[in-house]
């Protein structure tokens, strides 16, 4: 029997990067390895506010899984050609998170110049190692992105505080349900919108290692 859940975790850094609002869909394509190996179609993603970005709290986005592509499917997609990295393009362009493939008859993953690569535009194997973990990208068409605008929402009526791993839990839960409910209800007119930018999209031209947290 198949059982559909709420994966939520604190987004560390709001970029625009990770996850990615832009061009329709949200996407997280990067990052967060456990969740993209696990998530499954009908599944809820939740990203929640913490200290570092002043927002406890608040939810910042959440989406549901209703498309599941690995790295390749992606980079090749007509659909996705606009969340390609463009590092000389506007911030929606450098924040683009289309940036894994591997070339015909090669297996190494070949990194594109982006928000995960090192300054000088190469790659940097430790974000490439922890992104290529999981080589799915979960994808939605129904989703709701608030960004700077995150609102309070009551996380402790289905039991959750932050933690730096991930939570989940099972949609039938009677909690867990009435909680998505009534999000759906009080922000249906920002359905796959982008209700404001990212916390600090006007950093997205900036650099993260994963492994350090180092900005540059």
């Amino acid at each position: 029997m198949k059982r559909n859940y709420l994966y939520i975790y604190v987004v560390d850094r709001d970029f625009g990067f990770a996850p990615n609002p832009f061009h329709g869909y949200c996407t997280l394509a990067t990052c967060k390895p456990r969740i993209r190996s696990t998530a499954k179609l009908g599944d809820w993603i939740m990203g929640v506010g913490g200290g570092r970005l002043n927002a406890t709290g608040k939810c910042i986005y959440l989406m549901k899984v209703t498309e599941i592509l690995t790295f390749n499917d992606y980079w090749s997609d007509p659909r996705f050609q606009r969340k390609k990295s463009l590092r000389n393009g506007s911030l929606v362009m450098m924040a683009g998170d289309n940036i894994y493939h591997q070339e015909a008859g090669n297996a190494c993953w070949i990194q594109g110049d982006s928000h995960h690569s090192m300054p000088d535009g190469t790659q940097n194997l430790e974000n490439l190692m922890k992104d290529t973990s999981s080589t799915k990208v979960l994808v939605s068409n129904y989703f709701y992105y608030f960004g700077k605008s995150a609102p309070v929402v009551d996380l402790e009526s289905i039991g959750y505080k932050n933690r730096r791993d991930h939570d989940k839990r099972q949609l039938t839960n009677a909690n867990i349900a009435t909680f998505i409910d009534e999000m759906e209800k009080s922000y249906s007119r920002g359905r796959n919108l982008i209700v404001n930018k990212p916390f600090q999209f006007s950093s997205a031209s900036k650099r993260v290692d994963q492994a350090t947290g180092k900005i540059t």
